[in-house]
């Protein structure tokens, strides 16, 4: 079974930082486009941020664009989501995900979960005021 592993969560202060880590085999990551998205206890599941296999082309959702920066290292196979000026509404269960891909892929294709093949299990980040 395909293993995706986030790391890197924890408590934190409104202002502070945090970076997340998402590992996975090279067979995996090789030929995936790689997304974040986050799920707040009562609320759905929301995108949060993606970047493609080929190009590395990056996308973030409104609410974290400026504050939050994802970038993959494909020699460690791993994929990160580096979190800036934390807020308290930033507070959620993260999750990684992983798309198979054949070429460029669509806004509308990385921003939606059905789009995704696999999954981690997430990781808590908590953002006290």
């Amino acid at each position: 079974q395909v293993q995706l592993v986030e790391s890197g969560g924890g408590l934190v202060q409104a202002g502070g930082s945090l970076r997340l880590s998402c590992a996975a085999s090279r067979r995996t990551f090789s030929n995936y486009d790689m997304g974040w998205f986050r799920q707040a206890p009562g609320k759905e599941r929301e995108f949060v941020s993606a970047i493609t296999w080929f190009g590395s082309m990056t996308l973030y959702a409104d609410s974290v664009k400026g504050r939050f920066t994802i970038f993959r290292d494909n020699a460690k196979n791993t994929v990160y989501l580096q979190m800036t000026s934390l807020k308290p509404e930033d507070s959620a269960v993260y999750s990684c995900a992983a798309r198979r891909t054949s070429g460029g892929s669509f806004d509308s294709e990385l921003t939606r979960r059905g789009q995704y093949d696999y999954w981690g299990q997430g990781t808590q980040v908590t953002v006290s005021s």
